[in-house]
């Protein structure tokens, strides 16, 4: 673990932004698909991670998951790293905020399961699962809610809510439009009535999802059946938005569930230091948790 971080210190102080979009052909080869690079080394610490996940033997989707959000321990937290003056497909594996980590997990095991090294093959993933049917296309092609997020991976194969099957499951209704009632806190919406109408056709209106309420996080049937690995998103009361966060679970030696995550108060991908359960115990806004994972 010292000699990553001393590896990612070293990328981090020799960085060169590229001020240049590319075309890359992604891993089907077709079609270009427009990408962006954080800078210069990104395809190489990829590659690098991709190598030691392949050497490492790991074939099952959640501890490949734990595998890889272990390596990523310390990177630097980074607000908004997809935004530009046109949507293109973002590779930035050492700036993350708590959508873009969980997204990287994602791919980098993906990638490892299906027995591949190569950062273009984590790029095509990364498009997989950020964009609505896996192809990226304006703005409004980016899943921007974690409920249409969690429906549009589940139907292609992706991944699975587990929290339907847990002990002690409740459930919402909620209109999710948080968008387009803020428009002024987008950029890509400030002034583009149209790109705001076309998100408006992707909101979700009483939407009925799933969710474990916080009071439940310290039981035992609840905590025996998670996994080290899990997605979860932390469900918000805020209105017009189903969850406010999102990171892993790490379940250590007591059954004790803790969420991984790209921390903005923490400024960087860390283990929070209380149970999950403690850790929501006083939060204003955040009432529940959903759990989800890879498919094999």
């Amino acid at each position: 673990m010292k000699k990553l971080l001393f590896v990612l210190t070293i990328v981090l102080l020799a960085c060169t932004p590229r001020q240049a979009s590319q075309q890359v052909a992604n891993a089907a080869t077709t079609p270009v698909t427009k990408m962006r690079f954080h800078c210069e080394s990104d395809t190489t610490l990829i590659n690098q991670l991709l190598l030691e996940g392949y050497e490492s033997g790991i074939s099952d989707a959640n501890a490949l998951v734990e595998f890889y959000a272990r390596k990523l321990l310390g990177t630097p937290y980074v607000a908004h790293t997809l935004e530009g003056d046109e949507e293109m497909l973002t590779i930035n594996i050492h700036q993350l905020d708590c959508l873009t980590f969980i997204e990287t997990l994602y791919a980098l095991a993906r990638t490892t399961m299906e027995k591949r090294r190569s950062w273009r093959d984590y790029a095509s993933h990364i498009e997989n699962v950020r964009y609505r049917g896996g192809e990226m296309d304006d703005y409004s092609s980016r899943i921007h809610y974690m409920s249409e997020w969690i429906i549009d991976n589940h139907m292609r194969g992706n991944l699975v809510e587990v929290t339907p099957d847990l002990p002690h499951v409740d459930y919402m209704v909620k209109d999710i439009d948080y968008m387009t009632h803020h428009t002024a806190s987008y950029r890509q919406l400030k002034n583009d009535t149209a790109m705001v109408e076309k998100i408006r056709r992707h909101e979700l209106r009483n939407h009925r999802f799933p969710y474990i309420k916080r009071a439940w996080l310290n039981d035992k049937a609840l905590k025996d059946a998670l996994r080290s690995g899990d997605f979860v998103s932390l469900v918000t009361r805020i209105e017009g938005l189903d969850v406010s966060h999102n990171g892993i679970v790490i379940v250590d030696d007591k059954g004790d569930p803790y969420l991984l995550d790209a921390s903005m108060s923490g400024g960087k991908v860390m283990l929070e230091s209380k149970p999950l359960f403690k850790y929501l115990q006083n939060s204003k806004n955040n009432i529940g948790v959903r759990f989800f994972r890879m498919m094999p």
